[in-house]
């Protein structure tokens, strides 16, 4: 039995080793990256929470933190300064009634400062937009703490 003989007759052998290691290349590839972004994740959660506890805000939990916001901010970081997120964020910032009702109200200072700290931790080059768009937006300190 020569070598090439025994070669051919079982190139199966070879073709199914092949067909295992880019499998195992292709799954470790893909781990690499989820556990990369994982990592990312959990980072700017953290920094997130540190600068809330910094300016006096509770933390919220991280991996709440992580499944809403990613590594990009999320809705958030979309388009903050945008006519309808701003018309939205508006309505929010209403007495909670409906109809005739429904009336606008100042807008707690607190509530501003959260999603500019959130800004500038995963979209800090969209501040400079949300800034402009909220420097009319009336605020004061409407919530008792």
């Amino acid at each position: 039995m020569s070598p090439t003989r025994f070669a051919s007759e079982h190139k199966w052998i070879y073709w199914g080793a092949i067909v295992l290691l880019v499998g195992l290349a292709v799954t470790g590839v893909v781990r690499y990256a989820s556990v990369k972004k994982n990592n990312e994740t959990h980072a700017k959660a953290d920094q997130l929470q540190e600068e809330l506890v910094k300016a006096g805000y509770p933390s919220p939990d991280t991996d709440t933190v992580q499944q809403i916001l990613g590594t990009d901010g999320g809705p958030v970081c979309e388009d903050p300064g945008s006519a309808l997120n701003t018309a939205l964020w508006k309505i929010h910032q209403a007495n909670g009634a409906t109809g005739p009702g429904m009336r606008p109200v100042i807008a707690d200072t607190k509530a501003v400062q959260v999603e500019r700290i959130v800004l500038q931790v995963y979209c800090p080059d969209k501040l400079d937009d949300f800034d402009e768009e909220l420097k009319d937006l009336k605020t004061d300190d409407t919530v008792r703490r």
